[in-house]
């Protein structure tokens, strides 16, 4: 057949071996079909087209009259609920900006709900940034695929009772990652869906920073439970705050928010355990909550031993052989967060 001599130049294979010519239809010296493309912005269509009727001129007739109808192809997806039937609560942790410390809250929410005796694994969806190697001090660490039925997974690192992955397992973390939107979206949706979680409580995800394709890459990919926004008390970050809300509760995403958390809401210094410094305002995202009427999960404290156990590898969090304010913050939002979505589900 004249077509098979086109190929797909992405893909280096014929159209007619990938299925993408169908509905043939030949009058004479009229030929008509259908050229099924993968997605509509597809950049090689045109090309592919042009392709076509050329094949078909040289191989065929050079006066056939060709007509190329450009088509999608219709895929049914199963819904996140059955392509994660192991994972019971699925907790977004966001960011209408960087720099508010999201990360450290998703780690040591993890490790305080895994406190519980909870099942909990933990995804580093920050594709440009990955930050969990470093907090889990798992920075070489090698992936492993495991078969389960017909496909192959990848299979989480386990570390402190998480099972965690990160695109920060497989790339070089030393170099900039440059993707563009698709590119990283892409990415990101092979990571949550072939990853192989197992049973599963709650699987925290530390989302990028901001509202864009990746946060609806992951809203569209997982069976979400609800969401906890990130924020500073000063008024710029709260202002982002509001726009996180209103992305989740965009009517083309419909994700609950469970509540926001305010981190490095009073500096107390460790010679001066008692006393409370408000250095970035006081009360903003208390304030805040109560005039969206969304739940304030807790409030964390500026302190330099969250950071260096971050940077060690080793989360506050852990700490549990000594009471902590630091330790006793996140395990209130961990229990606060489970109430949530207790709530949720009583609702339903």
């Amino acid at each position: 057949m004249a077509l098979s001599h086109v190929n797909d130049p992405d893909l280096g294979r014929n159209l007619i071996e990938l299925g993408m010519i169908e509905n043939i239809a030949i009058e004479g010296l009229k030929v008509t079909f259908d050229l099924v493309l993968t997605t509509a912005g597809c950049p090689m269509k045109q090309r592919m087209s042009d392709d076509c009727v050329n094949a078909i001129h040289e191989y065929v007739d050079r006066n056939a009259n060709v007509t190329v109808n450009l088509t999608i192809r219709k895929i049914e997806q199963p819904s996140p609920e059955e392509m994660f039937p192991n994972i019971k609560h699925t907790i977004l942790v966001a960011s209408g900006k960087g720099g508010v410390g999201k990360s450290t809250v998703a780690v040591n929410l993890a490790v305080s709900l895994a406190k519980t005796g909870a099942k909990v694994g933990l995804i580093d969806a920050d594709i440009y940034g990955p930050s969990i190697p470093i907090m889990f001090n798992i920075q070489q660490e090698d992936i492993y695929g495991e078969k389960h039925g017909d496909k192959t997974y990848m299979v989480p690192v386990e570390k402190y009772n998480i099972k965690l992955m990160s695109v920060g397992f497989l790339v070089d973390t030393d170099k900039a990652i440059v993707w563009r939107g698709p590119m990283a979206s892409g990415a990101l949706k092979q990571l949550l869906t072939e990853t192989w979680w197992d049973e599963i409580d709650y699987l925290v995800v530390d989302m990028p920073p901001g509202t864009g394709d990746i946060q609806l890459t992951i809203a569209q990919t997982l069976p979400v439970t609800g969401a906890i926004i990130v924020s500073t008390p000063q008024q710029v970050a709260l202002a982002d705050v509001v726009r996180g809300v209103e992305m989740f509760r965009n009517p083309g995403i419909d994700i609950p928010v469970l509540g926001f958390v305010e981190n490095m809401a009073y500096f107390t210094p460790a010679e001066l355990p008692n006393n409370k410094y408000y250095i970035f305002g006081k009360g903003g995202c208390r304030r805040l909550a109560e005039e969206m009427e969304i739940p304030l999960l807790g409030e964390i404290p500026l302190v330099q031993s969250i950071a260096e156990s971050g940077d060690n590898g080793k989360p506050v969090a852990l700490w549990s052989d000594t009471s902590t304010p630091e330790s006793e913050a996140f395990m209130a939002v961990a229990e606060n967060t489970i109430k949530e979505i207790c709530k949720l589900e009583n609702t339903k």
